[in-house]
């Protein structure tokens, strides 16, 4: 497949929120993969603020030790909360000449091995929900229209969770919200228990949990659950016994 054809189903896949079982956990994490892949970056994470004036972290891309320290520094300084703060891109350039008030990030992501890092708000107009880092371990930054299109997908997921939240039970995508950072780590733990079962990469094992999600009507994390419990997808539920009266 073309950058270009998978830039044009980015697209798409981020317009695809309003349907009856629209999962942000799923959205989310297509969100980083598509990141990935076509700007090349080494790790891309999401940090939400929404609802509620923290940041935190629902999905980065492989929430491994590493990475996680560096995603918990970044909700206190760096260039995703000063993205989110201002409204406005976030590219600093090599880490090795950050800001020093991104002294601890910048520690940190160095000592991961990334060498550059961005970020773009998730906004649109007056709300800005959080951020999306995107961290680079090469010897360029990441060039200038991949940052534009980085903002483009950013607005273009802000877009779809305001209109899922405006048009669902508030309450129930607010809390698919604040229930996402302990969803992400299930569906992570999920992924290695299914690559070790089938004998496969995480990548695809994460394609085949979301693709058996979504040809079942099922929500990604309660497959992850079941992966974890079990070790393998849950049955489809046209084929789960069914419980009969007894008859008498």
């Amino acid at each position: 497949m073309s950058r270009e054809q998978k830039i044009a189903e980015t697209f798409v896949e981020l317009a695809d929120t309003l349907v009856a079982d629209f999962d942000v956990i799923d959205f989310l994490q297509q969100l980083t993969a598509r990141c990935r892949d076509i700007f090349a970056v080494a790790d891309v994470a999401v940090l939400l603020a929404y609802p509620g004036p923290k940041l935190y972290s629902p999905a980065p891309c492989d929430p491994n030790p590493t990475l996680a320290a560096v995603l918990e520094r970044a909700l206190g300084e760096g260039p995703a909360l000063e993205a989110y703060r201002t409204a406005s891109t976030v590219s600093p350039g090599n880490l090795a000449t950050a800001p020093a008030e991104w002294q601890g990030f910048t520690a940190l992501a160095r000592e991961a091995g990334y060498t550059y890092a961005s970020a773009v708000p998730m906004r649109l107009r007056e709300d800005t929900l959080g951020s999306m880092l995107l961290l680079r371990a090469t010897d360029s930054p990441l060039p200038a229209d991949d940052l534009v299109m980085a903002q483009a997908f950013a607005d273009a997921a802000t877009i779809g969770l305001l209109h899922a939240r405006t048009l669902k039970d508030t309450e129930t995508v607010n809390a698919q919200l604040h229930n996402a950072l302990h969803s992400r780590i299930t569906i992570e733990q999920a992924k290695g228990f299914l690559a070790a079962h089938r004998n496969t990469s995480l990548d695809d094992a994460f394609a085949t949990m979301r693709g058996h999600a979504r040809s079942h009507q099922l929500l990604l994390t309660a497959v992850a659950r079941h992966v974890v419990d079990t070790g393998d997808l849950p049955l489809p539920p046209a084929a789960l016994p069914r419980h009969h009266p007894a008859e008498g």
